[in-house]
């Protein structure tokens, strides 16, 4: 979905909104307040080699019809200044953290997605969120039952921000659902592990080690059997696909329909 008006960079198949990470979280609180569902995105290369090798019409769709596509890998922002482009930095973690921590007031707050240990641990962390919590089962990507409970839920909830925690592509194409449902509020977060970086459940990496882009490397050591294909099978394919779009040959993601 287009917004007109709004900064946007077009890189590998996805355009990206140019806010960094204040103006994102400002966005987010406003959005908060509406009475109509939006959600926002934050891919990185591993969303970027799945949307390639999927082909799927409806991923890409759940990534173009976000209210917010944010640039959550230090590495593809690498990639798009060697072709020239500025694309901000706003990782899904970090934003989570800094809604929690300051930007976000009072609010209603319902998560999909953890464990009972870091729902517990999210109230007690922050007290001032009313909180809500649903655990899904696996595989919910191919499961259209668990996609509607967690429509339900979200509906049901009317929280003001909905953070889900249910890995990507699930996430991303849940929350399309839930918007043409048009029976939600609110605004939604794809987050991936970040609350369980917030809970101190899963170490991140070191600042030097985010800020210079080994996050992954970090990561793999940390899960390798979990993680090992992510990074050192699939991940170096974002190389191929720079090259394809630098050199105007369009990637799967880019022919799919907007």
């Amino acid at each position: 979905m287009k917004r007109p008006g709004a900064l946007r960079y077009s890189f590998l198949g996805l355009d990206f909104d140019g806010l960094d990470a204040l103006a994102a979280a400002k966005k987010i609180v406003a959005l908060a307040r509406e009475g109509r569902f939006s959600y926002i995105v934050t891919p990185n290369v591993d969303h970027l080699v799945q949307l390639d090798r999927s082909n799927d019409p409806a991923m890409a769709l759940a990534y173009r019809d976000a209210e917010l596509c944010l640039c959550d890998s230090r590495n593809l922002a690498r990639l798009a200044r060697w072709s020239g482009i500025d694309l901000p930095v706003v990782t899904g973690s970090d934003l989570t953290r800094d809604l929690l921590m300051a930007a976000l007031p009072s609010a209603k707050i319902a998560v999909v997605g953890g464990d009972e240990s870091i729902h517990g641990d999210l109230a007690a962390l922050f007290p001032r969120f009313e909180w809500t919590f649903f655990a899904p089962p696996m595989g919910i990507r191919h499961d259209p039952a668990a996609r509607t409970a967690i429509a339900e839920f979200v509906e049901a909830a009317a929280a003001d921000v909905v953070f889900l925690a249910v890995g990507a592509p699930q996430s991303e194409m849940v929350c399309a659902e839930i918007g043409q449902r048009g029976r939600a509020r609110g605004v939604a977060l794809c987050i991936g592990a970040s609350l369980e970086f917030l809970t101190g459940a899963k170490s991140r990496a070191p600042l030097w080690m985010q800020r210079a882009g080994f996050e992954w490397l970090f990561r793999l050591l940390s899960e390798p059997q979990r993680l090992w294909r992510r990074y050192l099978v699939d991940g170096p394919r974002i190389f191929i696909l720079w090259q394809q779009w630098s050199h105007g040959r369009e990637i799967n993601v880019a022919r799919l329909p907007v």
